[in-house]
C-alpha cells in the first residue's frame, strides 16, 4: 500500500476521556467536525511508505537551504543522524509517503472508513479516530470535504533516540468542506470556498526497522 492522505468544521465531542478537537487549520466561521480529531497531547498516527524506487534522493548534508529541497535549515542536523544511523533512509522517498499519507488518512477520516484507518494507524489513534466517527454517526452529520491540493511540505524537524526516529513535516495545504445533517442540510462549511491550512504531523519509525512504514504520532496546527 503507497500510504495516505483538512479544513476544521464541525462540533468538538469528548469521548473515552479523551478530548476530541480540530487541529488542523482555521475554521470558516462554523463550530464543525474536526478535520482531524486528536487528545489533549496527541493525536492520530498514520504509516508513510517508503517502498517506491522512483523519488528523490536525500538531501546531501550542507547542501544550500532552497526551495526546491524537501527539508528545512532546521532539519539538517537531524537528516544526518537519521541518514548515519539508517543509511536506507531517502528524504525524497519519505516526502512522497508523507504527501500521500496526508490524503488517505484525511479522505478515511471524512468518509468514516475504519477498515483503511485500522491499517493505517496505531491503536490508539484508531481508537480516537473511531470515536469522533462514531460521534459524527450518533449526531447524524456527514462530512463532504475535499482536499483541493497540497501546497508544500518540508521536513522541520528530525529528532532521534536509540531505537526510533521521528520526523515532522510541515503541509500547507487547500481544503474545502461542507457538514450536512440527517436530512442532507448544509449545517456548516462551503464547497465553494476553500480555506488554506498551515498544519505539522509528526512520524515515528524504529530505526532500522525491515517495515518501510512510518506512523504519524502527532498533529497540530503550524
Amino acid at each position: 500500500m503507497t500510504a495516505f492522505s483538512i479544513v476544521l468544521l464541525a462540533m468538538i465531542a469528548a469521548f473515552l476521556g479523551m478530548r476530541l478537537y480540530s487541529v488542523l487549520g482555521k475554521r470558516t466561521g462554523h463550530e464543525q467536525e474536526p478535520v482531524l480529531p486528536r487528545r489533549d497531547e496527541r493525536t492520530a498516527r498514520a504509516p508513510v511508505r517508503l517502498d517506491e524506487s522512483d523519488a528523490q534522493t536525500a538531501p546531501q548534508p550542507g547542501a544550500p537551504a532552497t526551495s526546491g529541497l524537501v527539508y528545512e535549515p532546521a532539519a539538517e542536523a537531524g537528516l544526518r543522524a537519521l541518514l548515519a544511523a539508517d543509511r536506507n533512509f531517502d528524504a525524497g522517498r519519505f516526502m512522497e509517503g508523507a504527501e500521500a499519507a496526508y490524503r488517505m488518512i484525511l479522505e478515511a477520516y471524512w468518509a468514516g472508513d475504519r477498515d483503511t484507518l485500522r491499517d493505517l494507524c496505531d491503536d490508539d489513534s484508531y481508537e480516537a479516530f473511531v470515536a469522533a466517527i462514531d460521534a459524527r454517526a450518533a449526531r447524524g452529520e456527514t462530512l463532504e470535504n475535499r482536499l483541493i491540493g497540497i501546497d508544500s511540505a518540508k521536513i522541520t524537524a528530525v529528532e532521534m533516540n536509540r531505537s526510533e526516529a521521528r520526523i515532522t513535516v510541515r503541509y500547507q495545504a487547500d481544503i474545502s468542506a461542507v457538514t450536512r445533517d440527517a436530512d442532507g442540510r448544509m449545517i456548516a462549511g462551503s464547497m465553494s470556498d476553500a480555506a488554506q491550512t498551515n498544519d505539522l504531523w509528526t512520524f515515528r519509525r524504529a530505526i532500522g526497522a525491515s517495515d518501510p512504514n512510518w506512523l504519524l504520532d502527532e498533529a497540530e496546527a503550524a
